[in-house]
């Protein structure tokens, strides 16, 4: 049975100033031309399957999306793979921005 939590904008902005985490945008392409989380690898959830292995092993795991439904399924695939700490940001970037925090450009974040 694949588990995972959810986590609030403010939990997550948090927990990315004092642990390491594997945070993945599952946006497509064409959303994250507005700019990504900072910190954030993009993987868009159609690739997931392709590139899960390839991606590098952390403890806890956090996956979002525009509004949090593909993060959602995202979270259960790479739970339903074995991973602990796996999570989805709670209504996406759109929460991100509703409580007041920013973007960068994707040539800034991790997944150039």
């Amino acid at each position: 049975m694949s588990t995972f939590s959810e986590i609030q904008a403010n939990d997550l902005c948090n927990t990315m100033a004092i642990e390491s985490i594997l945070l993945i945008d599952v946006r497509n392409d064409d959303e994250i031309a507005h700019g990504m989380i900072e910190g954030a690898i993009h993987v868009p959830l159609a690739l997931l399957p392709i590139k899960y292995e390839f991606l590098p092993k952390l403890e806890n795991i956090v996956f979002y999306c525009h509004s949090g439904i593909r993060s959602a399924h995202a979270a259960a695939f790479a739970s339903s793979k074995g991973d602990k700490n796996v999570y989805s940001l709670i209504g996406g970037v759109l929460a991100w921005v509703k409580a007041g925090y920013s973007f960068v450009a994707k040539d800034e974040e991790k997944g150039k």
